[in-house]
């Protein structure tokens, strides 16, 4: 099986030793990825819907990074600063990003490392065709 790994450029990753996905096989995991623009600052603060959207560009990125797609996408996670405040506008974004594709999603509330933060959300994908049939390069 083939491994690839993808980094963003986030300060992070270098400290931490983590890449932002790793494809092992068909198998693609996109860490959990914040709403934090390149000047390194939170986009739409306090917005989970336009925080969402924000993140899964980044996460579509790093999937086609790793020659995935949002199709492929089987589990979502989200953790949400304020569950109460924010959950409606992460299932909204979630149902226009996911619309017929369906992947499993949980939601936690945690706290997350920025005021203004709302959402940070992870994936995992397995890189398939249309039958199901597992693909690798």
């Amino acid at each position: 099986m083939s491994v690839q790994k993808y980094f963003s450029g986030g300060r992070f990753e270098v400290v931490g030793s983590y890449a932002r996905g790793k494809r092992v096989g068909p198998y693609v995991f996109i860490a959990g990825t914040t709403a934090v623009n390149e000047q390194n600052e939170v986009h739409a603060p306090n917005d989970a819907y336009e925080q969402t959207i924000f993140v899964m560009k980044r996460i579509e990125q790093a999937l086609r990074e790793l020659g995935a797609e949002l199709k492929h996408v089987v589990r979502t996670v989200v953790f949400l600063s304020d569950m109460k405040n924010g959950v409606a506008g992460f299932v909204k974004a979630h149902g226009e990003v996911f619309k017929g594709i369906d992947p499993v999603s949980t939601g936690v509330e945690a706290g997350l490392t920025r005021p203004g933060m709302m959402v940070e959300i992870q994936v995992d994908a397995i890189i398939h065709d249309e039958d199901g049939k597992l693909l690798d390069r």
